[in-house]
């Protein structure tokens, strides 16, 4: 199996911030380094939803990406959320973050205003030609309000940068439909779908918990890549409680939370949101020293 252009294990990264709540730079940094090296991520995703995008700026944007790109040097890639609900400004976060140095593009589904499915394919298309980065489209309709139907899917691959699909839609059939059909590469946007959809032609996962459970879940992939389905399922099985005790509310304000739990604070969160309360920081923190990580 060609191994995928951004790797297989790839984290949502949180948007360390300082006492001010301004972006921290430096501790950004830190975070990307040790998601690469010590959780054996391929590629290290800012500025998505986990990474607080609704709530950052432009320039906050920028200064992220080549921050990451500076920390993470040539062992691994950096993938940039520029999604929007505004073709125009997607297309000038993506020409940002190209400039900026990244290595891929992650555009999520236009949210609020609903578009059809012609408009989707239109929207995704534009973005994608504007610059020649690898993209990866996000396909999360609990959130946007719109699905990228499987139609819309097969042409979209024709495109030669969309390249793959961060997928959240809950349709393994549906997803299954599309793998057999094209050569986008697909990673599971939910942590606990990675094995279900690796069943079915996935390569990966886009994860949140993997921020604790990045180095288990690289070795529950290579376990089902090399045929050891007991194993994959042994791994996948103990790192199940992290993988939806991570959303048991918010999953940036979990993450952030449980960093804390490890002696490796980043910071609170943007409003709207708050952190996680006392009782969920406990409860997530007793879930990661339970599991083997």
């Amino acid at each position: 199996m060609t191994e995928p252009i951004l790797g297989r294990l790839i984290t949502a990264m949180v948007t360390p911030f300082d006492a001010e709540g301004e972006v921290d730079l430096a501790r950004a940094q830190q975070l990307a380094a040790r998601l690469v090296d010590e959780q054996h991520n391929d590629t290290v995703l800012v500025n998505g939803t986990t990474g607080e995008s609704p709530t950052t700026t432009d320039d906050e944007k920028v200064a992220l990406v080549r921050a990451v790109k500076q920390a993470v040097g040539d062992r691994a890639k950096v993938l940039a959320g520029v999604g929007t609900f505004d073709t125009r400004h997607t297309v000038h976060l993506c020409r940002q973050a190209a400039n900026a140095g990244a290595d891929g593009l992650l555009v999520v589904t236009p949210y609020y205003s609903l578009p059809p499915q012609d408009a989707l394919v239109a929207h995704f298309q534009t973005a994608a030609s504007a610059t020649d980065l690898p993209m990866v489209l996000y396909d999360i309709p609990h959130r946007t309000g719109r699905p990228i139907e499987t139609a819309s899917l097969m042409t979209l691959a024709q495109h030669p940068n969309i390249i793959g699909v961060k997928d959240a839609k809950n349709d393994i059939a549906a997803s299954a439909q599309v793998l057999a059909a094209t050569d986008l590469a697909y990673y599971a946007g939910d942590d606990a779908k990675v094995l279900p959809l690796l069943s079915v032609g996935a390569v990966g996962v886009v994860g949140t918990s993997t921020h604790f459970t990045g180095r288990r879940t690289a070795e529950l992939i290579q376990a089902w890549l090399r045929g050891d389905q007991d194993e994959a399922l042994r791994i996948f099985r103990s790192l199940l409680p992290a993988y939806t005790g991570v959303f048991a509310t918010q999953g940036v304000m979990m993450v952030k939370a449980g960093l804390a739990h490890q002696g490796f604070p980043v910071g609170g969160v943007r409003a709207p949101l708050l952190p996680a309360s006392d009782q969920q920081a406990k409860t997530f923190g007793a879930i990661l020293d339970a599991i083997d990580l």
